[in-house]
């Protein structure tokens, strides 16, 4: 006897059925992966979501250094104190500035001398004072700064307005005999004798209205104590070379230098140097008067 073919066929499936339930296992259906996934898991052509850590910026384009507290800038390093430089002692064409811009805001009345003296610690530390500087007397870096910007470059007669500046280049007429050479250039007088500079002292000539005249002339009158008949004034150790003018001392010129002038005389501010000079030149010397 035959047994029916379908029979067998649901035998199998009711075996089939009763393993599966013995294993626990869950059939998984064979076959194509889903449209639209690679594995079966995560859609073709996105990327995994990424948790963004706890306390940092979810933002576009936002990096995890954004969230981070900056450091704090270091502080600025404290300024330089002021150098000095110049104090009482010092001397030379930096100084003789430093007092002709201090006379020019009236801090310093005497012409500089280029020696900062007594008169100079006096003025700077009045000049510090009114600006609410450090009253030291010495000139450092933040009083010279300010110093600058109050005034301009003083001219060549404000830097030797009481004289101290280089004698000239003597003339070649004064290189022969006993010749007192004044230049009208450096304002200043050469005592020469055969070529060799005896002395040399600051002198001053007169004004516009009363130019010293230049030439070659001789002395042909001295006079210890002479006193002008025209000006009434005293004309000390006068040499007289032209006419009425003469080279003699000055009181005038020793106290306001080259803010003032003469009456056309050859003005000698050194009472001491002309009258060793009153002393050594005879009548009949040669005067040179140049620029």
């Amino acid at each position: 006897m035959r047994i029916p073919v379908m029979w067998r066929t649901g035998a199998v499936a009711t075996t089939v059925a009763a393993l599966v339930a013995v294993s626990g296992c869950t059939v998984q259906t064979l076959g194509p992966p889903a449209e639209g996934t690679t594995d079966g898991q995560t859609p073709a052509g996105k990327t995994p979501a990424r948790k963004t850590p706890a306390g940092t910026s979810s933002a576009p384009g936002a990096s995890p250094d954004d969230a981070k507290p900056s450091k704090p800038k270091p502080a600025a390093p404290p300024a330089p104190a002021p150098r000095t430089l110049w104090s009482k002692g010092a001397q030379g064409r930096d100084v003789r500035e430093l007092q002709a811009r201090l006379r020019q805001v009236a801090w310093l009345f005497e012409g500089p001398t280029g020696t900062y003296d007594g008169s100079t610690v006096t003025a700077v530390k009045g000049f510090q004072g009114k600006r609410g500087l450090p009253k030291t007397g010495k000139t450092d870096t933040v009083t010279w700064q300010r110093l600058l910007n109050m005034t301009r470059e003083p001219g060549k007669w404000e830097l030797y307005a009481s004289g101290g500046q280089p004698a000239a280049t003597p003339d070649p007429r004064c290189l022969t005999g006993r010749v007192l050479c004044v230049s009208k250039t450096s304002r200043t007088l050469r005592w020469m004798i055969d070529g060799r500079t005896v002395s040399t002292m600051d002198v001053r000539f007169g004004s516009q209205y009363t130019p010293t005249r230049e030439g070659v002339f001789n002395v042909y009158f001295k006079s210890r104590h002479h006193v002008s008949t025209i000006y009434d004034s005293p004309m000390p150790y006068a040499m007289f070379f032209s006419g009425g003018q003469a080279v003699h001392y000055s009181s005038d010129f020793a106290a306001t230098g080259y803010y003032g002038a003469s009456h056309g005389c050859v003005n000698v501010r050194d009472e001491g140097k002309i009258a060793a000079l009153f002393s050594q030149v005879r009548n009949g010397d040669k005067v040179v008067v140049y620029w």
